[in-house]
């Protein structure tokens, strides 16, 4: 008998990895942080020997949720700036009260307030883009979530660098930091192709290549982007970023609403992986990334949140929810985006998307134990016929009750182990506070 750390037995196992495929009463063996076993619940029991066993008879198990585009810190400005078209959202509303608020602090407590809900809701990976990724990067570690942190990049001076030089600077500088840090990793997030020049633009990609990180980038978000793109450079954002070298299998393209026919080949055929942020698009009315047309060629289209400013939460099973039938509704068919596409997309897409998909983004043997466990016996998802459709169309983030990240027990039965949840919401009312005397 093999003697391990925690053996999962579960009513339902999903683990992306086959695709379409579900086990029925079977169990999960975990050792050292990583699936050592998914088999027969009647089998684990004569095979392994846990220190820890969960009996979960009623649960849904699948992969750990993967957030890929977010601003974490930005959920202090949850509901702050409703109901108003991007350009106004930004310029008028978001940047002046990040210019009066923002601080190590301010992202502290933002990120901290941020990764509770996440995780609360299912996510155990997120790919963050916001100031001072140095703090944001430490409140991952210090919290156990698996984290991509973005070192942001802009034209212009904020609260975090004043000029492209210094942001990258300062890039190479939470890198190094990062290494210290197993579950956090990093990407350079140069904000979009409208608030960096070529040359900025140029010095991003010469890093990323030196250092071989990601990009993630907020690319073609609206009408508006284009139309100043063709007047400025005489070109779309996409073709510039092709001519700039862009193009290419690091890239993590963030929204894409505005996507010609040929611009979707040469995405398919450069290895782009997008970051569809439905809610968020739909909130403000941004418009449609064509996720089947992307899907249908091949292109990778993960699953993000955005911001909480632009959304109003982090809620991953409900992205999938509205990317599935969003999807629908765009194309006329219902039979795009099934509800397996739509888990992959919040799963195993998002991994790939991050380049860590030989880690975590689906179920198997030698992956790390990310996953989460959801109720099903409830009157919202019963009577359950198909546990993956219901995953996608009935259930709700109240319904997650457990999540291990590489092993880790961070929410057990909808309680946070590693985060003071009175701390989170007390800070989370003072900075409302500060937020409204600064703008005030």
């Amino acid at each position: 008998m093999q003697h391990i750390d925690t053996l999962i037995h579960a009513g339902w196992v999903i683990p992306v990895e086959p695709e379409n495929t579900i086990y029925q009463h079977h169990a999960i063996a975990i050792h050292d942080g990583k699936i050592v076993g998914i088999l027969p619940s009647n089998e684990a029991v004569s095979r392994f020997s846990a220190r820890i066993t969960h009996r979960l008879s009623t649960h849904l198990v699948i992969p750990g949720l993967i957030n890929t585009h977010t601003h974490a810190a930005m959920t202090l400005f949850r509901g702050f700036a409703d109901d108003l078209p991007l350009a106004e959202w930004l310029n008028k509303r978001i940047w002046p009260a990040e210019k009066a608020c923002v601080d190590q602090n301010f992202v502290a407590d933002g990120t901290r307030l941020a990764i509770a809900e996440m995780l609360r809701g299912g996510v155990t990976c997120f790919n963050d883009m916001y100031f001072f990724p140095d703090v944001a990067a430490e409140v991952a570690e210090s919290a156990g979530i698996r984290a991509m942190i973005g070192l942001i990049a802009l034209d212009f001076p904020t609260q975090w660098a004043e000029g492209i030089d210094e942001y990258l600077q300062k890039a190479a500088d939470v890198h190094a930091q990062c290494q210290d840090y197993p579950l956090v990793k990093t990407a350079l997030a140069p904000h979009a192709p409208y608030t960096l020049s070529d040359l900025s633009l140029e010095k991003v990609q010469a890093m990323a290549e030196k250092m071989d990180l990601p990009i993630h980038m907020h690319i073609h978000e609206t009408w508006g982007e284009i139309e100043q793109s063709v007047e400025q450079y005489g070109e779309r954002p996409l073709a510039r970023l092709n001519r700039l070298g862009l193009l290419n299998s690091h890239l993590i393209a963030v929204h894409m609403t505005q996507v010609e026919n040929d611009e979707i080949t040469k995405l398919a055929v450069n290895d782009v992986h997008i970051a569809h942020c439905p809610e968020s698009n739909l909130k403000l009315a941004s418009g449609f990334c064509p996720t089947s047309k992307l899907l249908r060629l091949g292109v990778n289209v993960a699953l993000g949140t955005d911001g909480t400013a632009s959304n109003d939460d982090l809620d991953m099973l409900g992205e999938m929810r509205t990317a599935a039938l969003l999807a629908k509704g765009v194309s006329k068919d219902a039979s795009s985006l099934p509800a397996m596409e739509a888990l992959k997309m919040a799963t195993l897409n998002g991994a790939k998307a991050l380049n860590i998909d030989d880690v975590t983004g689906s179920l198997m043997i030698g992956k790390s134990a990310d996953l989460v466990a959801l109720d099903m016996m409830s009157i919202e998802t019963l009577p359950t016929y198909d546990p993956l459709t219901q995953l996608v169309y009935s259930v709700g983030r109240d319904k997650v009750t457990d999540v291990w990240v590489a092993g880790k027990h961070l929410l057990k039965s909808r309680s946070l182990t590693s985060l003071d949840i009175h701390d989170i919401m007390a800070k989370a009312h003072s900075w409302r506070e500060k937020v409204l005397q600064a703008i005030s």
